[in-house]
C-alpha cells in the first residue's frame, strides 16, 4: 500500500462541454497494488487522507476522505452531520489516469471528475 496524491478535474457536461481544469479535487488516498483504495490501510493512515476541492469562484474548502462499509465519502467538519459528499462507488473503481469518479456534491448533484495525475505522496 501507498499513499497517492490524486488529482481530478471536471469531466464534460452540459455546463462546461470541453470539462474544467478550474473545477476539481486533489486527494491523498491509500492505493492498493491494483490502484483500487484500501480500506485496511486507511484505518491507519485516516488522518493523512486529505481532500482540497477547489471551485471556480468560490471558496476553497478542505476535509477529509471517510469509509464506512463499502461507502467512501469527503466529511468537510467531523462535528457536523450533512456536509459529506459521497463517492459514487469509489470501492469498485479504479483510481489511475483517465479514469472517471463521481462525486455527490453538497447541493445533491452528482458531478463526474477525470483523474488527470496519481502520484505518490511525499509528506512535507
Amino acid at each position: 500500500m501507498t499513499l497517492s496524491r490524486i488529482h481530478m478535474v471536471l469531466a464534460r457536461n452540459d455546463e462546461f462541454p470541453e470539462g474544467s481544469a478550474a473545477h476539481g479535487y486533489d486527494l491523498v488516498v491509500p492505493l492498493d497494488a491494483s490502484g483500487k483504495l484500501d480500506p485496511a490501510a486507511w484505518k491507519n493512515h485516516a488522518k493523512d487522507c486529505v481532500v482540497h476541492r477547489f471551485w471556480a469562484n468560490e471558496d476553497d474548502q478542505k476535509g477529509l476522505l471517510r469509509h464506512t462499509g463499502k461507502s467512501w465519502f469527503i466529511d468537510y467538519d467531523a462535528s457536523r452531520e450533512g456536509d459529506e459528499e459521497p463517492f459514487f462507488k469509489l470501492d469498485r473503481h479504479d483510481v489511475k489516469v483517465g479514469e472517471y469518479l463521481t462525486v455527490i456534491e453538497a447541493d445533491g448533484e452528482p458531478h463526474t471528475f477525470k483523474i488527470t495525475s496519481v502520484e505518490p505522496f511525499a509528506r512535507k
